[in-house]
């Protein structure tokens, strides 16, 4: 019966890895992120944002955002990471150039967080839960999710308001499709 659950549970997971990644188009423009409630699969808009987009690569395969945490969670707004201090005031120490496009601010959409000043944004990106017109065209957009939003809907809600979270949801690990055999 052992190895009955044991198969089952591999055959389960080729399963799931194979669904996952025949949506994938351009696996060198494609991020999976492992959340504890499921995997998110982004597909990443170099011709929107292509310094981000290759900032982001970089990154992600140095493992600089495994374990990270979601710091800031806005219930019906949008889910922000990339601080690997946790507090929403760190970065990778490399700041970009704005790439702000027409692209909207939609359900799913991943775009870099930054300060006011326009040219800030460094590895901290958040997702919408919620169409944001708000943001338009004032945040460069590098991505969307194509797969996964469940799994981002149950990322660990902040407190009204500021949305900082008590003991926060954390990217468990993220990969450049690419690099995943």
């Amino acid at each position: 019966m052992r190895r009955f659950v044991v198969l089952a549970a591999a055959l389960f997971g080729l399963v799931f890895a194979a669904a996952s990644h025949a949506q994938i188009r351009d696996p060198e423009n494609t991020l999976i992120m492992e959340l504890k409630d499921g995997q998110v699969i982004i597909e990443m808009r170099p011709d929107l944002a292509p310094n981000h987009v290759r900032r982001i690569k970089e990154l992600t395969r140095k493992g600089f955002y495994d374990g990270v945490v979601f710091h800031r969670v806005i219930r019906g707004f949008m889910a922000q990471t990339g601080d690997p201090t946790g507090t929403g005031s760190g970065g990778s120490g490399q700041k970009l150039a704005a790439e702000f496009s027409r692209e909207p601010h939609k359900r799913g959409t991943v775009s870099m967080a930054r300060t006011r000043d326009p040219n800030s944004a460094d590895s901290q990106f958040f997702i919408c839960f919620a169409d944001a017109p708000h943001l338009d065209g004032q945040y460069t957009v590098w991505g969307r999710v194509i797969s996964g939003m469940d799994a981002v809907d149950r990322i660990k809600k902040g407190a009204p308001g500021s949305g900082v979270v008590e003991d926060p949801d954390k990217i468990v690990r993220m990969r450049v499709a690419a690099d995943v055999k």
